[in-house]
């Protein structure tokens, strides 16, 4: 929910257009902060960033009159604030030609937050949700710049909840050049949002314990904003090809529902949009938003990898599946994503007409294997470590799958402690958490 200083696909001022489809990419990882001992988690991203602040060569972000910088700018990579004090985000500081050397930057910003937390006993902590966090008990606002904004949401949607202050994602940014471009990205990410969690689902448990969901994130994000239904739609977004259409049908909409709760129009701006993946038409890029943090950067990229390779092939001007994208109906989708929430990669898709319109064989299918022969249908080539990593996925199945095999029957504080310390020095390390 970064509202402030947006770092990813702004426009660069040297360059006389947007980017185009593919030419660059900006990605976003959260994480926690907890203690190094317990993994409880620890409302210290101020410090971190303070301290940040001070390292050579640091361009720090102060928000007018505090004293708190919100965003820290390391070289390649920027560090920021988010809704609770507890979470830091990791986010390429300008557009990345490729994603190809993001892994190795994000990986020495862990390196480097870690150190900075060792004084404090505290380390950087993975997965999509802490597995025992008590967020009635332990949540705590960003209280300095741009409080106002995370105050509003929490006076319209109450953010002691799992669904506000107990969710870690990551997030990729593709542009687009003007409405054309807009609706093939828009139509081919709207068709992949329901069968991302089956590569990236990382929160088997919550309340301590495990539920019925491998992605507990999406579970509890798919219902975050129920006091005003419209923020979040159904996590899929309505069918809308131009930034006018979406603009009447998605933002205008929002902001008309949103204005009794927030007359001062706080809120009332893009990034408020909390469906599954947001136009950010500021920056003439859409951001895709359901996909958990994994174990590791190395790992997220992997999967972004995938998915950027998957949705170019999609995107083609010429693709022969644009037209049967576009006419899948919102309500489809939603039911696809609901089985992912639930089975991540043991999900068993069987629309027929869904798989069809991904060129694929309407034979009811794991939703992971749907992974494989889409990158295959795509021509995909990965680096060796790409392939590596993709083929734990593959043969492994998600982190949460993952995690969920190694707890067995064991979710004792003790068990989770052990898993989830294990986690912590897969981050620290650039390792794969295995089965």
């Amino acid at each position: 929910m970064s509202s402030h200083h947006d770092p990813l696909l702004e426009s660069n001022p040297e360059a006389p257009r947007p980017f185009a489809l593919f030419e660059a990419f900006g990605v976003e990882c959260e994480y926690m902060i907890v203690d190094a001992a317990t993994l409880d988690i620890r409302p210290v991203a101020d410090k971190l960033l303070l301290e940040a602040a001070t390292l050579p060569g640091a361009e720090p972000y102060f928000e007018s009159g505090t004293a708190v910088p919100t965003e820290v700018g390391l070289g390649p990579v920027s560090w920021s604030n988010e809704l609770c004090a507890h979470v830091i985000e990791l986010k390429t500081a300008a557009p990345a030609s490729s994603l190809d050397h993001v892994a190795d930057s994000f990986q020495d910003s862990v390196a480097l937050a870690n150190a900075m937390l060792a004084p404090m006993r505290c380390v950087l902590l993975p997965a999509g949700m802490h597995p025992w966090m008590n967020p009635d008990r332990e949540m705590k606002l960003w209280p300095h710049g741009f409080n106002e904004i995370y105050a509003a949401f929490d006076r319209i949607f109450n953010c002691k909840g799992h669904g506000w202050c107990n969710l870690q994602s990551t997030h990729l940014n593709l542009p687009f050049q003007g409405d054309d471009e807009f609706a093939r990205l828009h139509a081919a990410i709207r068709a992949l949002l329901p069968i991302m969690p089956a590569l990236a689902a990382s929160s088997p448990l919550i309340d301590g314990a495990t539920s019925r969901s491998l992605d507990n994130r999406m579970a509890v994000y798919a219902r975050n904003a129920r006091t005003i239904a419209s923020v979040a739609g159904d996590v899929i977004p309505e069918p809308v090809w131009s930034q006018g259409e979406y603009q009447r049908v998605i933002l205008d909409r929002i902001y008309a529902d949103l204005k009794p709760h927030d007359p001062q129009g706080i809120l009332a701006h893009e990034w408020c949009n909390s469906r599954g993946c947001i136009a950010r038409f500021s920056r003439s890029a859409i951001e895709v938003r359901v996909l958990d943090v994994q174990e590791c950067p190395a790992a997220d990229l992997a999967i972004l990898k995938l998915v950027s390779a998957v949705l170019k092939w999609l995107s083609e001007k010429r693709s022969p599946h644009q037209a049967s994208l576009r006419a899948l109906p919102t309500s489809r989708l939603r039911a696809i994503l609901d089985l992912t929430i639930d089975g991540a990669d043991t999900a068993i898709i069987s629309d027929a007409s869904y798989l069809a319109a991904l060129g694929l064989t309407p034979t009811p299918t794991p939703a992971l294997r749907l992974w494989q022969a889409l990158a295959e249908r795509a021509g995909a080539v990965f680096d060796q470590e790409t392939r590596e990593i993709l083929g734990v996925i593959f043969r492994e199945g998600s982190l949460a799958t993952r995690i969920r095999r190694r707890l067995g029957d064991r979710t004792d504080l003790r068990a989770l402690q052990s898993i989830y310390a294990e986690l912590a020095r897969c981050l620290a390390s650039g390792k794969l958490f295995r089965a």
